[in-house]
């Protein structure tokens, strides 16, 4: 007559936990492997890249509004160019004499000039066209609407062509567009973390499954569910460095190639979103949080598998 088998747990009792360690190495083969390696490798390259693009996208916007919260153009609309030049003379004589007024450059009418001939042209007739003359205002306190509107009724009178904007209205879409670029640079790291923790769990749930009948002679000799999770542990941890350092390299050198040639368009708006060294400290770190989420995420599924399955 056939004996029924012993149920796992109590052979477990009575076994010693060194039987159980030296019974739990029974298990060289569940080493998750195969492809895990490469696949933590590309969500690391990809989380880099999403990283470094959401933290230049940060820079460049905080930069900008520190550079254009005290600034404003004055322009003097006038198609008279003895006029224009007279009116652009006396908002700076007024301008300057106010307290709120940090400092102020009147723009040379040549600069305009050739601000604007990509899109008027050089040989574009004035009186057909005027070009406005222009004046940078430096704010003290910050160019807020109280402020303008004091300046524009302090210049009404005497310089009635002239008007006083906010350098950062106008760009305000262009920011509120960056900020919204960091956040979907944000929300595709946690698609790619979630992601990479799918892969660890399927991988773990394949490698399970291939070792069960390894597994459950295992418990036999007296090994227990923690001890056959650390060999799984050690098994994705050396695949997560692997990879993570892999990861790390190609997105790095993605980054700064695209870093490069951004830089190279010599565009003070774009060059202000430079990574600066606690950026790179920061996307360093980025492979540390895949190993620590491919340990864990593989530690609970072994767990939660093997109370199933027992």
């Amino acid at each position: 007559m056939k004996r029924p088998p012993v149920p796992p747990r109590m052979v477990e009792r009575g076994r010693s936990p060194f039987q159980g360690r030296r019974a739990a190495h029974l298990l060289p083969q569940a080493r998750l492997g195969g492809p895990m390696p490469w696949v933590i490798a590309i969500m690391v390259a990809l989380t880099v890249l999403a990283a470094g693009g959401g933290l230049a996208l940060d820079n460049l916007a905080d930069r900008a509004r520190g550079e254009l919260s005290g600034s404003a153009t004055v322009q003097i609309v006038e198609a008279d160019p003895q006029s224009r030049a007279q009116q652009a003379e006396g908002a700076a004589t007024i301008l300057v004499q106010d307290p709120s007024v940090a400092g102020l450059a009147v723009v040379p009418q040549e600069s305009v000039e050739a601000l604007l001939a990509p899109w008027l042209g050089t040989d574009t007739p004035e009186d057909t066209v005027p070009i406005p003359a222009l004046i940078d205002l430096r704010l003290r306190d910050g160019a807020d609407a109280a402020t303008l509107d004091r300046l524009r009724s302090l210049l009404a009178d005497r310089v009635p062509a002239a008007r006083i904007d906010a350098q950062a209205q106008w760009l305000a879409p262009v920011l509120a567009a960056l900020s919204a670029l960091g956040w979907m640079a944000l929300g595709l790291i946690g698609l790619l973390a979630f992601t990479g923790a799918a892969a660890v769990w399927l991988a773990a749930r394949n490698a399970l499954g291939s070792n069960r009948d390894t597994i459950e002679i295992v418990h036999l000799l007296g090994g227990n569910d923690d001890q056959i999770a650390r060999i799984f542990q050690r098994s994705i941890l050396v695949d997560a460095l692997g990879g993570g350092v892999l990861g790390l390299v190609i997105g790095m050198v993605a980054v700064w190639v695209m870093g490069a040639q951004f830089a190279a368009l010599d565009s003070g708006l774009v060059t202000g979103g430079g990574l600066e060294t606690s950026d790179w400290l920061v996307l360093a770190l980025v492979p540390v949080g895949a190993v620590v989420l491919a340990v864990y995420t593989a530690r609970f599924t072994v767990l939660a598998s093997l109370r199933k399955m027992l």
